[in-house]
């Protein structure tokens, strides 16, 4: 048997994807126990679809992070391709024609990863992005989430009401969604810029917002965490009868 070698290889950084898409389908009253139903299915055939990372999501207003937040006419699925043909492709499989067949509304966002910190589900499904500053005026996406300590629960939710209601007076913000795997302690906002200026100056210029980054790291209430940022290639669709 060879002798194994003394300085095993690097691991290697996880792959970047080429594309990850975000698809929000709105459903009208009448679909939705169906629409609870492809959320029990759809997650065993999504592992066969091509996507490297997929999560299917609820969504919410985003307001307090609690179950009364849900938005039981829109749900989410987010995925990660290695191609653009890999993504185009889904769109003939089954996941998502049965989505099409229940909704009356859909926004899809095609984006790029520029910015990524943290894991989801232990992965780091956005790779490691080399961190750059998009061209100016270039729509730019957040995406921020975070598994909640149970312990934590309470404090959290406290925190989270003012930096909500901040959002919504931000000079530059084009949308804002609550989206979660759970509707209690896997939480999510997905967020679309007119620019990454307009971005930062909400991440690092507003009182609440940097009132909680500060308390992070001090009531340590997250699990796990991830922060992404993205460029906004294309946009199709609408939320909530709204272009984004």
């Amino acid at each position: 048997m060879a002798a194994r070698s003394a300085v095993d290889p690097a691991p290697q950084d996880p792959p970047v994807p080429a594309l990850v898409t975000v698809d929000v389908w709105g459903v009208p009253p009448r679909a939705v126990p169906a629409a609870l139903g492809r959320m029990a299915v759809d997650r065993r055939g999504l592992r066969s679809c091509g996507a490297r990372f997929t999560r299917l999501l609820g969504t919410g207003s985003g307001q307090t992070f609690s179950a009364r937040d849900a938005d039981l006419g829109h749900w989410a699925l987010l995925a990660t391709w290695d191609s653009p043909a890999d993504a185009a492709y889904a769109e003939h499989q089954a996941t998502w024609r049965g989505w099409g067949r229940l909704a009356d509304e859909r926004l899809r966002l095609e984006l790029r990863p520029v910015a990524s910190r943290g894991r989801w589900g232990g992965v780091e499904p956005f790779g490691r992005p080399a961190p750059r500053r998009p061209p100016a005026g270039t729509p730019v996406v957040s995406l921020t989430r975070a598994r909640v300590r149970p312990r934590s629960w309470l404090t959290f939710a406290r925190a989270v009401p003012p930096v909500s209601h901040d959002l919504q007076q931000v000079d530059g913000l084009r949308a804002a969604l609550g989206i979660g795997e759970a509707p209690v302690g896997h939480q999510a906002t997905l967020s679309v810029w007119r620019d990454s200026t307009a971005l930062t100056a909400f991440a690092h210029g507003r009182a609440p917002h940097r009132e909680v980054v500060e308390r992070t790291p001090r009531e340590g209430w997250y699990a796990e965490e991830l922060f992404a940022r993205f460029l906004l290639e294309r946009s199709t669709g609408t939320l909530h009868g709204r272009e984004v």
